[in-house]
């Protein structure tokens, strides 16, 4: 788990900003319900934003950042990697979660980004991106290869080279890339050497993708975080760069 249970994101809330949200199950190509939570602007957006999730899944950190994107204008869902193994209600912070996280699999995932990208279609959205945090940055990443028509994918210091069960990573994958990448990464982060950070950025290179890897010298893994204080210019410099990113392809 990436956050605290009582982390929030380091984003500021816009005052006054006419958003609505709803917690929805949505419903995959193979008949799996899933909860995902989907804050909207009042004024039309064209543009969707699929947040997905460190390794814990769904819960409050990720709600609220639907809320973030949405008070910016864009359409924003969130949704749980579990729907598969612990069905599609709401769970509370006593959740464990690691037995889950023990059979997803890549095609999992993409299965219930291809829902939540549809859907966000379904809402009007035409230019449709991906942010992910840790597992979900990884997975991110894959979803800009796994034919979802994705106009841009975020990865907050995700893992880009092979997974657990030894599958290709981002970096393997690097070719079947169709989106803008960016990857924003932690210096301190002992769970992504820095040479998987360097040999990301040199295949998504080699494959003509269009990315921005950005390492935040001394930051830690997780450091988006509002009680990550001593980060706090790093996280403000990684939100920045994400809504260029959204911005600049939307």
């Amino acid at each position: 788990m990436c956050f605290d249970l009582d982390s929030s994101p380091p984003v500021t809330p816009i005052s006054g900003a006419a958003v609505s949200h709803d917690d929805l199950v949505l419903e995959g190509a193979d008949g799996t319900r899933f909860a995902a939570f989907a804050a909207t602007p009042d004024e039309p957006a064209a543009t969707g934003i699929v947040i997905l999730p460190d390794i814990r899944g769904l819960y409050r950190f990720y709600e609220e950042l639907a809320l973030r994107f949405a008070e910016r204008g864009h359409t924003a869902i969130a949704f749980d990697y579990f729907g598969r193994t612990a069905g599609a209600e709401k769970r509370g912070d006593e959740f464990e979660y690691m037995p889950h996280v023990e059979q997803t699999t890549s095609e999992g995932v993409q299965a219930d980004v291809a829902a939540c990208v549809a859907h966000l279609r379904g809402r009007g959205a035409t230019a449709v991106f991906t942010v992910g945090f840790c597992f979900g940055g990884r997975h991110s990443w894959l979803a800009a290869a796994s034919g979802h028509g994705l106009a841009g994918a975020v990865g907050f210091y995700g893992r880009p080279g092979l997974g657990r069960d030894g599958s290709p990573g981002p970096t393997a994958r690097a070719a079947e890339i169709t989106a803008p990448v960016l990857a924003l990464m932690g210096g301190d982060d002992p769970g992504i050497p820095l040479e998987d950070v360097n040999a990301f950025e040199q295949a998504l290179a080699a494959a003509g993708v269009e990315h921005e890897v950005v390492v935040y010298p001394g930051a830690p893994h997780s450091f988006f975080d509002r009680k990550q204080e001593e980060f706090a210019e790093a996280s403000a410099d990684a939100w920045r760069r994400t809504l260029e990113l959204v911005d600049a392809h939307s």
